[in-house]
């Protein structure tokens, strides 16, 4: 298989599941269910394939186009909808999804319209804001969202769940996840209803559950960052037992040459409505490589070679300096660079960006 086409995502599909498989011990060492979410990456088979393999319980996903996928694999795992159904879609949610997130009680009538519709049962989780105030009810109206989707027919409430370090950038800790766990056995003595599941959250919630601090109660994770990157989402630091190299973006140089480092002239606005800053090293070799900001976020990427430096972007190329690069680079060559999160759910969506699975290595 050749890798001449450019700018490409190269998916390194043993490393995810090496990945993978470290998390789902993690979780499954503290009696916990692994949600592997494969939003990031588009659900790219070749990623949930090694998520499946390395253990997961679940698959989940923010998109129904990308569950609908899934199930078309035929992977014999449950499969989750992460983001909030609207209620227009709730025919398709509950086709396409075995568990979805849910918050809003005319949503959750949709879905039971739906489910009965359909003649299926729809496993629904009632999400919980503890803090974060993104998606969630809150705390003092969780009795009665739960009390309403217990009496509709076709839903079964399968638990409690919450987000934490998206919106608000609040951490997993003893005590706000304490306080979930508190909820949820409110709720399970007004409604008689076993809520089993306690869903704590995403991958910030992995350095708390790997302390031994976690409440014991907390038993699923919805883990993406951590298992694709590698990497602790509370401070992006490696995760421990994981690798950073799974995937890896490319582009090609289309243009080199020496050039200063700052703009000559007047100036105002660039095409995004900015002013930019610019450090002056003087003059130096400067590459552009065929790929911009409407395939990946510019200042989240980290070039392979440190010696490289992301100067930035426009829509479609991006702009490095080379100077220090020894040998000296050409037209022609590749530059390749470590994907934030942003920049890789970018990478992945981009129908520009050409997708190349890596194995054994």
């Amino acid at each position: 298989m050749t890798l001449s086409r450019t700018p490409r995502l190269e998916i390194y599909q043993d490393r995810i599941r090496e990945n993978a498989q470290a998390i789902a011990k993690l979780c499954h060492d503290h009696g916990a269910q692994l949600a592997c979410v494969t939003k990031v990456t588009a659900a790219h088979p070749s990623v949930a394939e090694a998520l499946i393999e390395a253990g997961a319980d679940m698959l989940a996903d923010s998109r129904v186009s990308n569950l609908w996928a899934l199930r078309g694999l035929g992977f014999r795992v449950p499969l989750m909808l992460l983001r909030l159904p609207s209620p227009s879609e709730a025919f398709e949610v509950v086709q396409s999804a075995d568990y979805s997130l849910n918050s809003m009680i005319p949503t959750l009538r949709a879905l039971s319209d739906a489910a009965r519709a359909q003649r299926v049962i729809h496993k629904v989780i009632i999400m919980v804001d503890v803090g974060d105030l993104r998606e969630g009810v809150w705390p003092d109206r969780a009795v009665e969202v739960v009390k309403t989707a217990k009496d509709l027919p076709n839903l079964e409430v399968a638990g409690l769940g919450c987000n934490l370090a998206c919106y608000g950038g609040v951490i997993p800790t003893v005590e706000n996840m304490t306080r979930l766990v508190q909820i949820r056995d409110l709720c399970r003595r007004e409604t008689g209803l076993p809520l089993n599941l306690i869903s704590g959250g995403n991958s910030s919630g992995l350095p708390l559950l790997a302390s031994g601090k976690m409440p014991k109660e907390i038993n699923h994770f919805r883990v993406g960052e951590a298992i694709v990157l590698g990497r602790n989402v509370i401070d992006r630091s490696p995760f421990p037992g994981t690798r950073q190299d799974t995937l890896i973006g490319v582009g090609q140089i289309i243009e080199l040459e020496r050039k200063p480092s700052v703009p000559i002239g007047e100036r105002g606005q660039d095409a995004f409505g900015e002013v930019a800053t610019f450090v002056d090293r003087g003059v130096r070799w400067r590459a552009i490589c065929n790929l911009g900001r409407q395939d990946v976020v510019v200042d989240g990427i980290t070039p392979v070679d440190p010696r490289i430096i992301v100067l930035g972007g426009s829509s479609d190329h991006l702009l490095v300096d080379v100077e220090d690069v020894d040998p000296p680079l050409e037209v022609g060559g590749e530059i390749a660079f470590y994907p934030g999160y942003g920049a890789l759910l970018a990478l992945s969506t981009s129908p520009y960006v050409h997708k190349f699975v890596i194995r054994g290595k």
